[in-house]
């Protein structure tokens, strides 16, 4: 926990809360490829103040659309309070904030010398939105990919290695489409088509993708199902309600010991035989080994760290 008694905040006017203002900035997350993306929401300040402790790869707070238009600066100096006060985390922590025109470039500055780890960018539309977010930050840029046009061209968004992260936001980009959110179920073919797009376009551009928020949060059945078939396809991180679906994102997501054991005995096996001049081979255990099998194995170990 960051504070061990937080029920003075709640009495406090959102100027008497700067005087709790602290002077802590942890250090920037090691976690690249996160497995789960919690969403937190910094109006409650049970949840917010355990962002120390969290099991998610990656903690949200969200500016947006989790938060109504009349307390969305409570819940900016909020995120300023706890994370000035925030010595350490394991997670990645995120701020989620509002569409750039839409008071995200006020969330941005006023957030800038505070302790995380990357803005993410709701409803973009253009690389102009990236733009304006990089020259605001010199923190990493996440996004939200909710809108048709970000959708039809992600490539386009990649104008900086600063942008590391895409989010699907599948709701809002179903309405952006005009389509009902109706057809969002496990075998519906235009699901898998928006899966697949955004999975191959933002890893072809080097973004790590991170599919969408499962909303029916008590129904773990079906995320289940859902993080499975999306593992499947070859995300490696979904976004999360609370944490007993990050509980399950973590542990499908997670390589195996079974995985790492097969890829080090390859990679061990290739390298003996390429001292020789070998790079392709017959092997008792795996069959036929050659330099696409061998990279696929170093590309394991490295999902494994």
């Amino acid at each position: 926990m960051i504070f061990e008694d937080y029920s003075f905040i709640e009495n406090l006017s959102l100027k008497e809360r700067e005087r709790f203002f602290g002077s802590e900035r942890k250090k920037k997350s090691e976690i690249s490829l996160p497995r789960s993306n919690m969403m937190v929401n910094p109006l409650n300040l049970k949840h917010i103040n355990r962002i120390d402790e969290l099991p998610a790869d990656m903690i949200t707070l969200n500016l947006e659309d989790g938060v109504s238009e009349s307390r969305k600066e409570e819940a900016l100096y909020n995120i300023a309070l706890f994370l000035s006060n925030l010595k350490e985390s394991k997670s990645s922590v995120v701020v989620r904030v509002n569409p750039m025109d839409e008071g995200g470039e006020e969330e941005i500055r006023f957030l800038e010398d505070f302790g995380f780890d990357a803005v993410r960018i709701s409803k973009v539309k253009s690389p102009e939105d990236i733009e304006r977010a990089l020259f605001l930050t010199s923190k990493d840029i996440h996004i939200s990919m909710e809108t048709k046009e970000a959708f039809a061209n992600i490539g386009a968004l990649k104008i900086d290695k600063r942008l590391t992260v895409a989010n699907l936001g599948i709701l809002d980009l179903l309405n952006s489409l005009s389509i009902s959110q109706s057809v969002l179920s496990l075998d519906n073919p235009s699901i898998d088509y928006i899966l697949s797009k955004f999975l191959i376009e933002c890893k072809s551009f080097d973004i790590y993708p991170i599919s969408f928020m499962y909303q029916d949060y008590k129904n773990i059945k079906e995320f289940k199902e859902w993080c499975l078939k999306e593992k499947r396809m070859g995300f490696g991180g979904k976004q999360c309600l609370g944490p007993l679906q990050v509980q399950e994102a973590n542990k499908i997501f997670s390589v195996t010991e079974e995985d790492i054991k097969k890829a080090r005995y390859i990679v061990e096996v290739f390298e003996k035989n390429s001292e020789k001049g070998i790079n392709g081979f017959m092997d008792e255990k795996y069959g036929f080994i050659d330099e696409p099998i061998y990279k696929d194995a170093l590309l394991i170990l490295r999902l494994g760290v």
